[in-house]
């Protein structure tokens, strides 16, 4: 059915445009002003309007001379047999680089191959990189990646109208790859900084930085997630955006739609180098905590709880009888620190603290790391299928790092089927546990082997139960569900490995 003719005022109207009533008398219409009416609300069913895109142009005509272009000199060591005319370094479209090269960091956290050099032969070359950076300060407080200046023995920054400067790093925290610099300079523009938890997943964003040293180059996406944890840094609950960043772009600002900054573009994804629509930022709150401590004492403080946790999968919930997966496992407890002191235990699982939801793993270092030391903390956990609350004063993390600890996912059939004995003296303190705790598993087959367990591992707990004998496994097993998890020690680490049944 036509919708004009939904009502009789529509009806009468659809009829006198069409000239089948007369346009004379008493509340009727001429046939001109039918038509009129009519056509309103055709275009606007037709043609809604669409949204309002931002104006990215003036956020980059405001805020882009805010935007800076860096460059470091320093030496990286090559040996004599390898350099720019090495074939390797032809194929992989970059000289070879060392661990201990100054921009070696740089370029693994853009996803470039780097050739192993080997320790023969080597020779200091002198060596040049570029990032970028923004203003935050009218007198000259600029932030940038920690990775773009490690290393550097010369750091410049280059402003939009080209006026160049020699830089000072006044200091640099690794663990959220952040650092802050300062040029002798004054009346300078800045960016106006804004809050990422505004941000909302599908907003648009823009990024402005010299990829591959095409300065002040500006580039737009969306968010495409929030609160990502990547693997070499846990500090960091990074914003994921499918706005192009390239090697160059790192330091610069990641804009929302209102022209504030919510985020340092710092790392992709990458298996050629360049952008594959996988982009990560620092939030901003994350960046000025640290530029705060920075300029005030010149270092930065991390907290630190003291636990190596891991993923809650499926089979861990089911293990552990959680409504569903969420939370971090608690795989080890280091002894004597803020986690042991609070009472947490290998087998817990944290799902919130402070009252925020612990939905990843990766969200309690990324939490935690942000707290000053001496903060204290309440923790949700749950233990033994209830829900327990425990406090804890967090500690200084100085240089040791919160640690993921990760597990296997696979999946198997049948019988547990392991093989084990009790732990001989020599074999108890070489795993470092105490004398008569743990099984050494001799042979692991079916469900365990295929979930990852392997022969010379330790079983220390079943679904959070310390094992002692085999008596206790077998007990154990015999109240399993579908699936259990296996706390084991390899090569002096503590993990939970969930393994199905069938």
């Amino acid at each position: 059915m036509n919708t004009l003719l939904a009502t009789p005022r529509r009806l009468v109207l659809a009829l006198v445009a069409a000239g089948a009533l007369g346009a004379t008398g008493a509340g009727l219409i001429t046939a001109h002003e039918a038509r009129a009416q009519l056509a309103q609300p055709v275009a606007a069913a037709a043609a809604p309007a669409a949204a309002a895109l931002p104006d990215f142009s003036a956020i980059t005509a405001r805020y882009g001379p805010a935007v800076v272009n860096i460059s470091v000199s320093g030496m990286r060591k090559v040996s004599d047999d390898d350099g720019a005319n090495s074939p390797t370094a032809h194929q992989r479209g970059m000289p070879g680089i060392t661990p201990d090269d100054p921009f070696y960091e740089f370029f693994r956290r853009f996803g470039i191959p780097m050739p192993d050099m080997g320790g023969q032969g080597q020779r200091s070359v002198p060596v040049r990189g570029e990032g970028s950076g923004f203003i935050i300060d009218p007198n000259g407080i600029v932030l940038t990646n920690a990775h773009v200046v490690k290393g550097a023995t010369d750091v410049t920054v280059k402003l939009t109208d080209r006026r160049e400067f020699r830089a000072k790093v006044l200091g640099a925290d690794p663990k959220t790859d952040v650092a802050v610099l300062k040029i002798d300079a004054s009346n300078l523009p800045t960016v106006q900084l804004g809050s990422s938890d505004d941000l909302k997943v599908g907003d648009w964003v823009l990024a402005i930085g010299s990829p591959f040293g095409f300065e002040n180059s500006v580039t737009v996406g969306v968010v495409s997630a929030k609160g990502r944890s990547l693997p070499d840094d846990s500090y960091v609950p990074f914003i994921q955006t499918d706005a192009a960043v390239n090697p160059g772009n790192s330091g610069g600002p990641l804009f929302n739609a209102r022209g504030e900054v919510v985020g340092i573009n710092s790392q992709i994804y990458s298996r050629s180098g360049g952008f594959q629509g996988l982009s990560f930022s620092i939030p901003i709150e994350v960046a000025t905590r640290v530029e705060q401590q920075i300029v005030a004492t010149g270092r930065v403080e991390h907290a630190r709880l003291g636990v190596a946790v891991q993923e809650v999968n499926q089979t861990f919930a089911d293990s552990f009888k959680l409504p569903r997966p969420a939370g971090a496992l608690v795989a080890n407890v280091d002894a004597g620190g803020p986690a042991d002191k609070a009472g947490l235990k290998v087998g817990d699982v944290i799902l919130k603290i402070n009252g925020r939801p612990i939905v990843a793993s990766g969200d309690l270092p990324a939490f935690v790391g942000q707290q000053a030391p001496g903060d204290k903390v309440q923790m949700e956990v749950w233990r033994q299928g209830r829900a327990e609350t425990l406090a804890a004063t967090l500690g200084n993390a100085d240089d040791k790092a919160a640690k993921v600890a990760r597990g296997d996912d696979a999946v198997g059939k049948g019988q547990l089927g392991l093989t084990l004995r009790p732990l001989q003296p020599d074999e108890a303190r070489a795993a470092g546990v105490e004398n008569g705790q743990g099984l050494l598993i001799e042979d692991a087959r079916g469900p365990a082997a295929m979930a990852g367990v392997q022969g010379g591992d330790v079983l220390l707990a079943i679904n959070g139960m310390p094992v002692k004998g085999v008596e206790q496994v077998r007990a154990a097993m015999a109240h399993a569900g579908k699936s259990v998890a296996l706390l084991i020690e390899r090569d002096g680490d503590k993990i939970f490995v969930p393994v199905r049944l069938g």
